[in-house]
């Protein structure tokens, strides 16, 4: 989007890219195609060969960030967030500094170099504690630990990935609310592309989190503190171009948890749900363009609200974003989600109405929810058991029956809750994988820990799980998230279609 941007504008652009299966290395893409690793030797030869005018590092991840500093010191021009920039985001001390500046509420973290400062910083801030390595995408290596046995481990395997940069150790806000924030900065104005709120709690890696835009949960004076937040970022970092915030809502407070001076993954999905195309309108405002301008070229008839930030004006319209796992294609893959990305795609699910967006999105990434009744198996860990019965009785009162392992049965028996116990897999036969194999489990809900003793019965109900292409969840908001869907499927009699520019027109 960015080349046919700047294709409009009539300047020739030169695409360096090593993925051939992105559109990206296609040949009417650009201008010119380099098919080169991307590193630093080879990305200064082609600057020393062809002279850009300008350099774009924003729509790459992680990876052309990295090289930033580099090509700032032998003078290659980056248009749009400076190299200084990225590096104050990247750069856990200093952004920290920046954020108390500002005023910003942020986890207690810190950073580490070796395995005793990491142990010094974990037993100050408290257990449990969110660590990962900086300047990684996907959350590679990303893990919450709860013990200083688990971080020590931790940080032994940590090296290996994380090479000279440090450890980032911060305070893990437990059944905290994620989200999302894509906006777009010229150095005066902010627009707010999209907020998304994350249906999955926090620790889960947010490209495998279901997504809904907008929020479906937050009070509007949370949403406009959001936002005021998001423009005070923007401009005090001095962004231009794309940028992208991720915040949680822990106990009616916002506190900012990561910030990315560039396109996120989530930006397509923005896009294609709002109808503005933000890529190409950053690209325009890192050549020089206002971002009332660049916004007007896609949308003629665009009306800026000025209460502060630019935003577009939402039709009546929910987008639910939901990933898309290559489990059914790996032998032996676990189900269970956790800080690190496993997801390799994600789908869209579009309505006027919560539970059939997410509805759409399930049977969009083949998780095809049940509305017929049938057999309903629940085995929570110790952490979420307070939640089996408003599960259960969502799932009863649309017809249901519930079975469920020991002390998930326990709980929602005394909370008077009907429920058929079945055995653990350690427990003897028949045993609930057997239930599964004989087809009479129509969906699974299973957020067991892979740290209890009996961490092989969670293995293997998922496997079965997978292996019977039983729908499945595993955790406490994708299961809330699913009654919710069932219930508006049997409402409002099935699915109905229509193309996502009528949404967007209306």
């Amino acid at each position: 989007h960015a080349s046919f941007a700047l294709a409009e504008m009539e300047i020739e652009t030169i695409m360096y890219n090593c993925n051939p299966e992105t559109v990206s290395t296609d040949y009417d893409t650009s201008d010119i195609l380099y098919f080169e690793p991307i590193d630093f030797e080879h990305v200064r030869s082609v600057i020393e060969v062809e002279q850009p005018d300008g350099i774009i590092v924003h729509f790459g991840g992680q990876t052309p960030l990295k090289l930033a500093k580099g090509l700032d010191a032998i003078g290659a021009k980056i248009i749009g967030t400076p190299a200084r920039v990225i590096e104050l985001a990247e750069d856990r001390k200093l952004f920290s500094a920046f954020v108390d500046k500002l005023g910003l509420l942020q986890p207690e973290n810190g950073t580490a170099v070796n395995k005793e400062e990491a142990i010094a910083i974990a037993t100050k801030i408290g257990y449990p504690v969110l660590v990962r390595p900086s300047f990684v995408l996907g959350g590679r290596a990303m893990r919450i630990v709860y013990n200083e046995d688990e971080l020590s481990q931790y940080m032994d395997e940590a090296v290996s990935v994380s090479n000279d940069s440090p450890v980032l150790v911060d305070k893990f806000l437990d059944r905290a609310v994620e989200l999302d924030v894509d906006c777009i900065c010229d150095g005066k104005e902010v627009y707010i592309g999209g907020i998304m709120q994350h249906i999955e709690e926090a620790g889960i890696h947010s490209g495998d989190s279901a997504c809904s835009l907008p929020p479906v949960s937050i009070p509007s004076a949370l949403i406009e503190e959001l936002e005021a937040k998001t423009k005070e970022m923007a401009l005090g970092l001095g962004v231009v171009g794309l940028i992208n915030d991720q915040y949680a809502i822990h106990k009616g407070k916002i506190y900012l948890i990561e910030v990315n001076p560039r396109a996120s993954r989530t930006v397509p999905f923005v896009s294609k749900a709002t109808g503005m195309p933000l890529a190409k309108v950053a690209t325009r405002v890192m050549w020089g363009e206002t971002l009332r301008e660049a916004l007007k070229v896609y949308d003629k008839n665009i009306v800026f609200e000025d209460n502060g930030v630019l935003k577009p004006k939402l039709k009546s319209h929910i987008a639910i974003k939901e990933a898309v796992f290559p489990f059914n294609k790996l032998t032996g893959a676990d189900l269970l989600l956790g800080p690190e990305m496993k997801s390799t795609g994600e789908v869209m699910g579009i309505s006027c109405n919560f539970g059939i967006s997410f509805a759409k999105s399930q049977s969009a990434a083949k998780n095809f929810l049940p509305v017929k009744g049938g057999k309903v198996f629940i085995s929570l860990a110790d952490l979420d058991k307070e939640f089996a019965p408003e599960i259960a009785k969502g799932l009863i009162e649309e017809g249901f029956s519930i079975v469920a392992t020991g002390g998930t049965y326990t709980s929602l028996v005394e909370k008077g809750i009907e429920c058929e116990k079945v055995l653990k897999v350690s427990e003897g036969r028949p045993n609930i994988t057997d239930h599964l194999t004989n087809g009479e489990i129509v969906m699974a809900i299973n957020t067991s820990d892979n740290k209890a003793m009996t961490k092989n019965d969670g293995i293997e109900i998922r496997k079965t799980v997978l292996r019977m292409n039983v729908p499945y969840f595993t955790t406490v908001a994708g299961a809330k998230a699913s009654v919710e869907a069932i219930k508006a499927l049997r409402n409002k009699d099935g699915i109905s279609v229509k193309s996502i520019q009528e949404f967007l027109a209306e």
